[in-house]
């Protein structure tokens, strides 16, 4: 196996932040301590709906990210304007639906090939590495293909989930299989901790992996910097 990269989203930092309306705690703070830990890159996702990262946040966290900045954000022509004019080192595009409390899963590319297939060759004309999040399906993942991007995140909360993770995994092999076949670079990301990522870290070709909610939930009692740099550990251990 080789190196994984550990990419820490913030968006429940910002989470905290507006439940008092208030500017603490700060997600561009949050973000330059993980990077201190030893943190890959740093991931935010920007809703339509606004309901915790803000544009002012991307648009600092572009001006003081040292390692990749990632943003996840749904295939729309206001989230590609953003996407344009701020240029994060990559995109990640992923399903969007009013009212829901988090991402419920991966983005149907299938279904709209030729519409993603735009905005990815605008990101692309751009210099911005484009990654879809798409559910442990090996057609999503050919779509996802079709649709000229350059990597995929597997969505790994139906595995977290799962009472029989063994099932759930080996879906999740077959498409990062089937993904590298294709020269499609393998990222992971839901739901995952520091126990329950242990057995994803052997999926094939898997080059990244995207964290929030165990690291933030953790950050609550250790620290954020110690909540990064344990889960560097437990990557570099079972990578």
């Amino acid at each position: 196996m080789g190196y994984v990269r550990l990419g820490v989203n913030v968006d429940h930092v910002a989470t905290l932040r507006e439940a008092r309306k208030s500017v603490a705690p700060d997600p561009v703070e949050a973000a330059f301590l993980a990077e201190l830990a030893g943190a890959d890159g740093i991931t935010v996702h920007l809703r339509m709906d606004r309901r915790h990262i803000k544009e002012r946040d991307l648009r600092l966290l572009r001006q003081t990210v040292k390692t990749r900045l990632n943003l996840e954000m749904a295939a729309t022509e206001e989230m590609l304007s953003i996407a344009l004019e701020v240029k994060p080192d990559q995109v990640t595009l992923v399903p969007e639906r009013p009212g829901e409390v988090t991402t419920e899963g991966g983005l149907d590319v299938a279904s709209s090939v030729d519409e993603i297939a735009k905005v990815v060759e605008k990101l692309k004309g751009a210099g911005i590495e484009v990654s879809i999040f798409v559910d442990p399906d090996t057609s999503q993942v050919k779509a996802a293909k079709e649709a000229g991007a350059d990597a995929i995140e597997i969505h790994t909360g139906i595995y977290a989930a799962a009472k029989n993770k063994e099932n759930e995994l080996e879906r999740i092999f077959e498409a990062a299989r089937v993904a590298r076949n294709l020269g499609l670079r393998v990222h992971a990301g839901h739901d995952l901790n520091y126990r329950n990522i242990i057995p994803v870290l052997k999926t094939p070709g898997l080059e990244e992996v995207n964290i929030g909610h165990a690291i933030i939930a953790r950050a609550i009692y250790v620290g954020i910097e110690r909540a990064v740099r344990e889960m560097k550990e437990v990557i570099n251990a079972y990578s």
